[in-house]
């Protein structure tokens, strides 16, 4: 026994002594600088103070948050607002089923519902914020005991998909046809023009929401063909991951030449559709997308071969066996081929979400250095925190927002790793 202890522990010490080196590397320029960022953080260090930096608190964190002036309503007013038009949409997606089930079964919990829903609405135009807050909570209570009704939850489980494109729907038109510049989302688009972390948060995730779900479409569109008997495969391969390997600086300045508003090729193309000339580089709302192409074109060829590479690892058993119960090509993707892809997919999601919370090259290459043509319309979470820590010379600011995106980041990981838990299937 003691023979055996002392095996195993130089066994373990020789492997940690040839880890040794590896970790004297990370910790040199990873581990240090990330912990000293971190105690950083809270720090002035500045320009004025580079010499003698001093402890401050959380006052970076709450400088990264104060705007120029002040918007018009709270976060906390735009809050409890939003929290209430989300229970009143699903509210009235359950009282649509209730309907339904009064018909069918003489569910009269369908009344409760719409008094609660009526009583919001005529009530809304004469809320304080007083009684919004009381409002919403009633709205949340009537909520939280119609979910516990058994008929409700088995219905939304059995339509789960149907019924969150009507809330979705439904909270679209709210938001836009009653909730005014009270909301959330109205606070925060208000916020934007005047804090500048905001704007770069706003613009950050619009190239998420943006990029990140059509990178993940074409990818597998394009695994998919290369998947199938067509000739110059390897060709094809090659030629859709070579813009990953290739220098994101280099790409973005051939793509400079390609959006250039007079002599690009892409509004040459454009023009063969009777297609107006596009300003991709100099109109603000072009910005993002703009940025967007650059990284979807870069990334697609990565994505498509992980994608084909988990094709290739499905066994064919279960698409013989679907062609012998006369499945279609759509039934057999939708049935077979998507399910088991989840854990790639999965994968891909992750990894794509975070590498587009980190988007810099591109803006920087494209706008010379600037954040987009005017208005800080190109600003991402990277370079608001390169502004302040490169240009402004304010680290312990800098710091603070990088941990900010630094738990931006985890959370949507976290959450991430949370559903797909439930959703992601491996096959053994």
């Amino acid at each position: 026994m003691i023979a055996a202890k002392k095996k195993r522990f130089k066994e373990t010490l020789l492997a940690y002594l040839f880890l040794l080196p590896s970790f004297i590397v990370l910790g040199i320029f990873v581990f240090w600088p990330v912990g000293f960022s971190f105690v950083l953080s809270f720090f002035k260090w500045d320009f004025r103070n580079m010499k003698t930096p001093y402890f401050n608190g959380l006052e970076n964190y709450k400088q990264i948050f104060e705007f120029n002036y002040p918007p018009k309503y709270s976060f906390l007013d735009g809050l409890i607002y939003s929290l209430g038009y989300i229970a009143l949409t699903i509210l009235i997606v359950m009282t649509i089923y209730s309907f339904i089930s009064f018909v069918k079964h003489k569910n009269r919990f369908i009344f409760l519902n719409l008094a609660v829903i009526v009583t919001y609405f005529i009530a809304f135009n004469f809320l304080n914020h007083f009684t919004s807050v009381i409002a919403t909570a009633i709205l949340w209570g009537i909520l939280i005991f119609n979910f516990y009704l058994k008929d409700q939850m088995k219905y939304f489980k059995s339509h789960i998909w149907i019924n969150l494109a009507l809330i979705l729907t439904i909270y679209v038109l709210i938001e836009t046809g009653m909730a005014g510049d009270r909301s959330f989302f109205a606070f925060f688009i208000d916020a934007k023009d005047k804090n500048l972390f905001f704007k770069a948060l706003s613009n950050t995730f619009y190239y998420v929401f943006l990029s990140v779900p059509i990178t993940l479409a074409l990818s597998l569109s394009v695994a998919v063909l290369l998947n199938s008997n067509i000739k110059f495969k390897i060709f094809f391969r090659t030629a859709y991951f070579i813009p990953f390997v290739t220098s994101v600086v280099a790409v973005s300045l051939v793509w400079k030449w390609i959006f250039n508003d007079e002599f690009g090729l892409l509004n040459y193309i454009l023009s063969w559709f009777n297609v107006s000339p596009i300003r991709w580089l100099k109109d603000e709302k072009w910005t993002i997308p703009t940025i967007a192409i650059v990284s979807i074109w870069k990334q697609l060829g990565y994505n498509a071969i992980i994608f084909l590479a988990g094709l290739q690892n499905i066994d064919k058993f279960y698409y013989e066996a679907a062609e012998v119960d006369g499945a279609n090509s759509w039934q057999k993707f939708t049935k077979i081929t998507w399910p088991l892809l989840s854990p790639t997919t999965f994968f891909l999601l992750i990894v794509s979400i975070i590498g587009a919370f980190k988007v810099f090259a591109q803006i920087y290459v494209l706008y010379d250095g600037l954040p987009g043509p005017y208005n800080n319309s190109g600003l991402t979470m990277v370079y608001y925190v390169f502004d302040l820590f490169y240009r402004q010379q304010r680290m312990g600011l800098a710091s603070a927002a990088a941990y900010l995106l630094f738990a931006l980041i985890l959370i949507f990981t976290m959450i991430q790793f949370k559903v797909g838990n439930k959703v992601v299937e491996y096959v053994s």
